[in-house]
């Protein structure tokens, strides 16, 4: 296996056609496919499908190619550094479910750090995103939640993709409301309260199982739901509907504004938020400050 078969690999993967792939590297397409096929037969699996609508990546392929950009990207910061004696930034990458609190994290680590000597990427995404995006090198962390519910099943996906979560704190559940809706004067909520207004979900897509639900309760019979895509839109959902969603009750006016409250939810039901990263790799010293500086709000709901 060389370095430049997995440059091959990570084309075909990016372009899903091997005639594209080879084009943009500028080799024949029957020389391409004959370097792909020597790759898979020394590693024992397959990494490509192909089909009458071109290459699709297996899902041993997909955890073989997020190996490879590691290598590849690693490679090209070592011949960067000591090679081409060029001053290269260190990268750190978080993936997480929708919490303003995890984005608030991020925004006083860079503030912190700053953006000369490093490059940030974030992404506030779907659950089962944000574990593809670690399993697959795209982040090194993943911010998400573990209850009763979803546990016994997330921990078995983190077992089969090589991820393991490490608890951050305890929370109870919230709900989350516009500070003009009827019920956001009242101490406590239960959900026969909320019957008469429409409960907001993020969308999960494709993935949509109950387990990969970012609101607890998530089989519980609604009698209005929407579902959205973004924060923002569920923002406005709520101020405009008068919706709710169900949180944690992490709240940041910072970025959210002051117009929205959280109200605790009659029930003995908690949710623990956690962070997802790959077994047997260390984590970065950025990622070590990012996780200090998210574990302060532990205890502010």
């Amino acid at each position: 296996m060389t370095l430049l078969q997995l440059r091959y690999a990570i084309t075909v993967a990016d372009s899903r056609s091997m005639n594209q792939a080879a084009q943009k590297l500028f080799i024949s397409q029957p020389s391409l496919s004959a370097a792909i096929r020597e790759l898979e037969d020394e590693v024992g699996i397959e990494i490509f499908r192909r089909t009458n609508r071109g290459i699709q990546v297996t899902p041993d392929g997909e955890e073989f190619i997020g190996y490879a950009r590691q290598v590849v990207e690693q490679y090209a910061l070592i011949k960067a550094r000591y090679v081409d004696k060029e001053k290269v930034k260190k990268k750190f990458g978080v993936s997480m479910q929708h919490y303003s609190f995890a984005v608030q994290a991020f925004v006083e680590m860079v503030k912190r750090f700053g953006m000369d000597r490093y490059e940030f990427s974030i992404y506030e995404t779907q659950t089962y995103d944000v574990i593809e995006n670690v399993k697959n090198f795209r982040s090194e962390l993943g911010i998400l939640y573990l209850n009763d519910f979803n546990r016994k099943v997330l921990e078995k996906i983190f077992e089969e993709n090589n991820l393991e979560f490490h608890e951050l704190f305890d929370c109870q559940e919230y709900v989350y409301l516009w500070s003009g809706h009827p019920l956001a004067k009242k101490k406590k909520i239960t959900l026969e309260d909320l019957e008469d207004y429409p409960f907001l979900s993020f969308d999960q897509g494709s993935n949509n199982s109950f387990y990969f639900a970012e609101e607890v309760f998530s089989t519980y019979e609604y009698k209005q739901s929407i579902k959205a895509n973004d924060r923002a839109t569920m923002l406005n959902l709520m101020k405009g509907l008068n919706g709710y969603t169900l949180c944690s009750g992490i709240i940041c006016e910072n970025l959210n504004g002051s117009e929205y409250c959280a109200v605790k939810l009659s029930t003995e039901e908690t949710m623990t938020i956690g962070y997802l990263k790959r077994k047997g790799i260390p984590l970065s010293s950025i990622g070590k400050e990012y996780l200090k500086e998210i574990s302060k709000y532990n205890g502010q709901a």
